[in-house]
C-alpha cells in the first residue's frame, strides 16, 4: 500500500532511473528532477521544493536529522551537501533556532582575480604562442589589464583550461603533418618553423607549449625521483630507445619527443605507477631537469605520442627486436641447454564490452579475459608475450613460441623448452622433438604407479631429497616413438613423473622442472611491481562475421542438463533413503519425473546446436569484441625491459644486504630517491638520498659504485657523458 502511495507521486515526474534517487535511509529517499527535490518517508511525500530554495531545503534536512535512526551522512549525500556542511546547519539551528536557518545561504566562495579583460587578453597570447611565464612578463607592462596579484600559478592554470578546450575544439590535419616530417633532413629546421606558425591541432600534439622538446642534461638540486636515472640508462643499454627509435620514419621533433615519452614511463613505472597514468606524479619543479625537457608531459599527450608510434611502426618487431636482445643474455649466461620456461595466463576482463571468456586456473572456471603466453628464462627474467584473444590452447602455441627462439638465436645454440602439463599431449611432444627442440615436462595421469623400493637414486633439490628412477622409455603412442620417464618420489610420498627429449642429465633436468615456479613468480611480480596484466589500450574492434566462436547457445543448454542431473541424482538419493509409507515421497517422485522430462528435452536440443557456430549465427552478433594488442605489446615491451634490469640491479645488490630477499624493495627506494645532478663536459654525477637503515644505506652506496664502473650513458645525450652515481651516507 505505500509503494502505491509512493507510486502517484513519482510516476507524473517520470523518476524511472536509480541515478535519479537519493537514499539516505531504508524507508526514505529523495527524487531529483531538473529543478525540483521531492523527498519520501515511508511512501510518503514529506517535502518538496525547487533545487534553489534553500530555506525549504534546510527545514527538511533540520527535521530529518532528528531521526537518530538516519545516518547524517547519508542524508547529507542524498540532498547534495558534505557531512560538514550538515553539521554546521544543525549547529546553527540549535543556536539561532528557525531564523537562522531561514537566513543561510549558499557560499559564493572568493571573487576570481581572473577578470574577462585578463582572460582574453591571455588566450589572446597564447594563440599567439606565449608560455605561461612569457605571459606574465608581458603583462608587466599591461597594468590596466593585469591585477598585481594575479600570480604565475593563476596564469598558468588559465593556460592549462586553455589547451584542455583547444584539444576539444580542433580539427587533427594529419596530411599535413605527415607531409612536413616526410621531409629530408637538412630542412626539418626550416618545416619545424613553419609548423609552429601555424594553428595548433590535436594531432600535432599542443606543439607551443606542451610539447615536450628534449633538451641537454642540466645540473639541479632537490629533483624527485632522480634515483629512477638509473633504470633509464640501464633500458637504454639494454637497446629499448633504439629499438623503437629505429623502427620509426618520423621527424626529428617526433623521435625526441618519443624519447621523452619513454623516459617518463619508465620513470613512473620505476616509482610503482604500474600504467601509463602514472606520468601525472612526476609533474614537479624538477621535472624538467629529470627529464631533461622543457616541460613535464601530460598523461594524455604521453598517450598521443605512443599511439602515434604505434601507428606508424611495427611494434611487434619492436618486441622481437628486445626479445633477441634477452635471449642473446640468457644464452651466454647458460652452460650447455638454454632453458626457456613457456606458460599461458588468462588476463582477467572486467570492463563494460563482450569479450571472449577462457578458463582461469585460479577461478577453476571460465572468465572473460584475455590469455597471454609468456616465455621466461632459467632465472625467471621475462623474454617476451603473445596474446590470444581467442584464448586458445598451450599446445598450439608452443611450436610457434620455439620457432620464434629458433629465430633469434645461433642454430647450433640448444633450446630447452619447459612447460606444465597444458601442453604434454603426445601429438604436440612429438612436433617438438621432430623440429629439434629439447623439452621438459610432466606427465599426464593416468600411469603407473611404483613402489617405494625402486627409486634407487636420490637427488636434492632447494633443500628436499626426491627419489628417482629412470629407467625405460615412455610411449607416446600410436607411432609417435619414445621419450624419456624419470620418476620422482616426493618428500611427502607422492609420484611425479616427468617426460623429456634432452641430452641432459636427469638431475639437470629434474632441477628446471622443479624451478618452474620461477615463472609463477614471474607472474605475480610482473603484475603487483609492474603492473603486467593492466589493460592499457581501451579501444576495441569488431570479431568479423565469419569467426568461429563457441556456440554461447550450446553452452547454456550444457549448463542447464548439468542442473537437471544435479536435480535427478538428489532426487534418486532421497527416494533411497525414504520408507515407502513416507508422505513426501510422491513430491519427490515428481522432482524426479520432471529432471528426466526435463533432460530428454534439453538432449534432443543439444542434437541441433553445434559446439561451434560462425559469430553472425549466434546472439554474440555485433557485440563480441576484442581488443587490440598494438599498444599493449608496446607498453609490456617497457614493462619488461624494466623487469630485466630489476632482476640484474638486485643480483649486484643483494649481496651488500644483511637481508637479501628485501633488495626488490630496497631498489624501488632507489628508483623514488631525490638527489642532485652536476654536469660537466665529460661526465654526470648523480647523487641520491634514498630511504634506509645504515645497511641499506651502504649496500646501495656499493652497488652505485659497482654502477658506475659500467660507464652507463643517458638516451639522448649527443656527448655520451658517463653516468656516476653515489649515495648522500646520513
Amino acid at each position: 500500500m505505500e509503494t502505491e502511495r509512493a507510486s502517484q507521486f513519482i510516476i507524473p515526474h517520470v523518476y524511472d532511473t536509480e541515478d535519479n534517487t537519493r537514499w539516505f535511509s531504508g524507508n526514505g529517499c529523495v527524487v531529483w528532477a531538473s529543478n525540483v527535490r521531492e523527498v519520501f518517508v515511508d511512501g510518503t511525500l514529506v517535502s518538496r521544493f525547487d533545487h534553489d530554495d534553500l530555506e525549504v531545503r534546510n527545514m527538511t534536512l533540520v527535521g530529518l536529522s532528528m531521526d537518530p535512526e538516519i545516518e547524517k551522512g547519508k542524508l547529507a549525500r542524498a540532498f547534495g551537501l558534505g557531512a560538514e556542511q550538515l553539521r554546521r546547519l544543525n549547529r546553527r539551528f540549535e543556536a539561532e533556532g528557525v531564523d537562522g536557518v531561514r537566513q543561510l545561504s549558499r557560499k559564493r566562495g572568493r571573487k576570481t582575480k581572473v577578470t574577462p579583460a585578463l582572460r582574453e587578453k591571455l588566450h589572446g597570447l597564447f594563440e599567439e604562442g606565449f608560455s605561461a611565464h612569457q605571459a606574465l612578463i608581458e603583462l608587466e607592462s599591461d597594468p590596466e589589464v593585469r591585477d598585481p596579484l594575479v600570480s604565475y600559478t593563476v596564469i598558468r592554470r588559465v593556460h592549462r583550461a586553455w589547451q584542455d578546450s583547444r584539444d576539444d575544439e580542433c580539427v587533427p590535419n594529419a596530411a599535413e603533418q605527415l607531409e612536413l616530417e616526410g621531409l629530408a633532413e637538412k630542412e626539418a629546421e626550416e618545416q619545424e618553423t613553419v609548423v609552429e606558425d601555424e594553428p595548433t591541432t590535436k594531432g600535432q600534439a599542443d606543439d607551443k607549449s606542451e610539447v615536450s622538446e628534449g633538451q641537454a642534461p642540466r645540473s639541479g638540486r632537490n629533483i624527485r625521483h632522480l634515483g629512477g636515472w638509473l633504470l633509464v640508462a640501464m633500458v637504454h643499454a639494454y637497446g629499448l630507445h633504439s629499438a623503437l627509435l629505429d623502427r620509426w620514419e618520423a621527424g626529428k621533433r617526433w623521435r625526441e619527443r618519443l624519447r621523452v615519452v619513454i623516459d617518463a614511463v619508465v620513470l613512473a613505472l620505476g616509482i610503482g605507477q604500474r600504467c601509463v597514468e602514472g606520468v601525472r606524479r612526476l609533474e614537479d619543479p624538477s621535472g624538467e631537469v629529470l627529464l631533461r625537457a622543457k616541460r613535464v608531459p601530460t598523461e594524455s599527450w604521453t598517450r598521443r605520442v605512443l599511439k602515434k608510434f604505434v601507428e606508424e611502426a611495427s611494434v611487434f618487431f619492436v618486441h622481437l627486436g628486445m626479445t633477441q636482445n634477452y635471449l642473446k643474455l640468457a644464452a651466454a649466461r647458460s652452460k650447455g641447454a638454454t632453458v626457456f620456461y613457456v606458460d599461458n595466463h588468462l588476463r582477467r576482463y572486467t570492463g563494460k564490452h563482450t569479450v571472449r571468456k577462457g578458463w582461469r586456473m585460479q577461478d577453476k572456471r571460465v572468465v572473460p579475459g584475455i590469455t597471454d603466453y609468456y616465455v621466461h628464462d632459467e632465472d625467471g627474467r621475462p623474454v617476451y608475450r603473445l596474446d590470444a584473444p581467442s584464448n586458445d590452447t598451450l599446445t598450439g602455441w608452443l611450436s610457434p613460441v620455439a620457432r620464434i627462439l629458433r629465430a633469434a638465436l645461433d642454430k647450433s645454440q640448444r633450446i630447452l623448452l619447459a612447460f606444465d602439463r597444458g601442453g604434454a599431449f603426445p601429438e604436440q611432444l612429438m612436433k617438438l622433438r621432430d623440429e629439434g627442440f629439447e623439452f621438459v615436462t610432466y606427465e599426464r595421469r593416468p600411469y603407473q604407479r611404483l613402489s617405494a623400493t625402486a627409486f634407487n637414486e636420490s637427488v636434492t633439490v632447494d633443500g628436499e631429497t626426491y627419489g628417482v628412477h629412470e629407467s625405460r622409455l615412455a610411449n607416446l603412442g600410436k607411432g609417435r616413438g619414445r621419450v624419456r620417464r624419470i620418476a620422482l618420489l616426493t618428500p611427502e610420498g607422492h609420484q611425479v613423473n616427468l617426460l623429456a627429449v634432452s641430452k641432459e642429465k636427469k638431475e639437470r633436468l629434474i632441477g628446471v622442472m622443479l624451478g618452474r615456479w620461477v615463472q609463477e613468480n614471474g607472474f605475480k611480480h610482473g603484475n603487483e611491481r609492474w603492473g603486467a596484466n593492466q589493460l592499457d589500450q581501451r579501444r576495441v574492434e569488431d570479431y568479423p562475421p565469419d569467426t568461429v566462436i563457441p556456440n554461447p547457445a550450446r553452452r547454456r543448454a550444457d549448463n542447464a542438463l548439468r542442473l537437471a542431473r544435479h536435480r535427478e541424482g538428489d532426487a534418486r538419493n532421497k527416494l533411497a533413503r525414504m520408507k515407502s509409507d513416507d508422505l513426501k515421497r510422491a513430491k519427490v517422485e515428481r522432482d524426479l519425473a520432471e529432471a528426466l522430462a526435463e533432460q530428454n528435452e534439453l538432449e534432443a536440443q543439444r542434437t541441433q546446436l553445434p559446439k561451434h557456430a560462425p559469430l553472425e549465427e549466434t546472439e554474440l552478433k555485433g557485440k563480441l569484441v576484442y581488443h587490440p594488442g598494438d599498444y599493449k605489446t608496446l607498453m609490456d615491451t617497457i614493462r619488461i625491459a624494466c623487469a630485466n634490469v630489476e632482476s640484474e640491479l638486485v643480483s649486484t645488490l643483494a649481496p651488500f644486504l644483511r637481508r637479501p630477499r628485501e633488495a626488490k624493495k630496497v631498489l624501488a627506494n632507489v628508483f623514488a630517491a631525490p638527489g642532485q645532478v652536476r654536469v660537466n663536459g665529460k661526465s654526470i654525477t648523480v647523487t641520491l638520498e634514498p630511504v634506509g637503515n645504515k645497511n641499506e644505506r651502504t649496500a646501495i652506496n656499493q652497488m652505485l659504485q659497482e654502477v658506475s664502473s659500467w660507464k652507463l650513458t643517458l638516451p639522448g645525450d649527443a656527448k655520451r657523458r658517463s653516468l656516476r652515481f653515489q649515495s648522500h651516507l646520513l
